[in-house]
C-alpha cells in the first residue's frame, strides 16, 4: 500500500464521524411533533371545508329572508298608497270637470239676473244659445261627444230602440228615424245610449 492510499483511507475515516444518538432522537421527535401538528391542522381544514357549505347556505338563507321582508314591506307600502290614491280619486275625481263647468254656471246666473231687466224674448234666447254652445265646448274639452243619429244605421252599441216605425219603405228599414234623447260618449266609451225610433 502506498502512502497515497493510506492518506486517502485516513481522510475517509475522519470524514466518517459517528452519529450522535441524541441528535437522532431529537430529529425523530421533531418529525413526530410535525406530523402530530400537521394531522390536527388537516383535520381542522377538513372540518372547515365541511362547515363552509352549511355556513354559506345559512348566510344565503338569511340574505334571502332579508330581501323577502324588504319586498313584503315595499309591497305593503305600495298597496296602502294605491288604496289612498284610489279613495282620493273617487272623492275628487270630478274636480277637473266641475272646475271646467263652473264658468258655464256663472253665465247661467248672469243670464237669470239680467233676464228680469229685459222684456225682449229674443235677447234671452240668444243668451241661452251662447251659454249652451259654451257648455257643449266645455264638455267636448273633457272628452264628451254626442252620438250621431241623423240618417244613421241602427247600432245596438250606440242606440237604444224605444219605438219601431212601420211603413217607412225599404230605404228607411233599419235606419234611425227620430232621436228622442241624445246619447253621449266619453273618450269613445258610450256613457248614455241614444234613444231612437227605428224604421221597420
Amino acid at each position: 500500500m502506498t502512502e497515497k492510499d493510506i492518506n486517502i483511507e485516513e481522510e475517509e475515516t475522519l470524514n466518517e464521524q459517528p452519529v450522535d444518538e441524541t441528535d437522532k432522537e431529537a430529529e425523530e421527535t421533531a418529525a413526530a411533533e410535525e406530523a402530530a401538528t400537521e394531522e390536527p391542522a388537516q383535520e381542522e381544514e377538513e372540518e372547515k371545508e365541511e362547515k363552509d357549505p352549511l355556513e354559506k347556505a345559512l348566510e344565503e338563507a338569511a340574505e334571502l329572508k332579508n330581501q323577502l321582508l324588504y319586498k313584503a314591506a315595499e309591497f305593503e307600502n305600495y298597496r296602502k298608497r294605491t288604496l289612498k290614491e284610489r279613495a282620493e280619486l273617487i272623492l275628487n275625481g270630478g274636480e277637473k270637470v266641475i272646475t271646467a263647468i263652473l264658468p258655464v254656471l256663472d253665465d247661467m246666473e248672469r243670464a237669470i239676473a239680467n233676464g228680469s231687466k229685459t222684456e225682449d224674448p229674443q235677447v234671452l234666447r240668444e243668451g241661452m244659445e251662447l251659454i249652451y254652445q259654451k257648455f257643449v265646448k266645455t264638455l267636448e274639452g273633457q272628452g264628451v261627444s254626442k252620438i250621431e243619429t241623423k240618417d244613421a244605421d241602427f247600432d245596438t252599441d250606440l242606440h237604444e230602440a224605444v219605438a219601431m216605425v212601420p211603413g217607412m219603405g225599404d230605404d228607411k228599414k233599419g235606419k234611425v228615424i227620430d232621436c228622442l234623447q241624445e246619447g253621449y260618449k266619453l273618450n269613445d266609451k258610450v256613457i248614455r245610449h241614444a234613444k231612437v225610433a227605428v224604421g221597420q
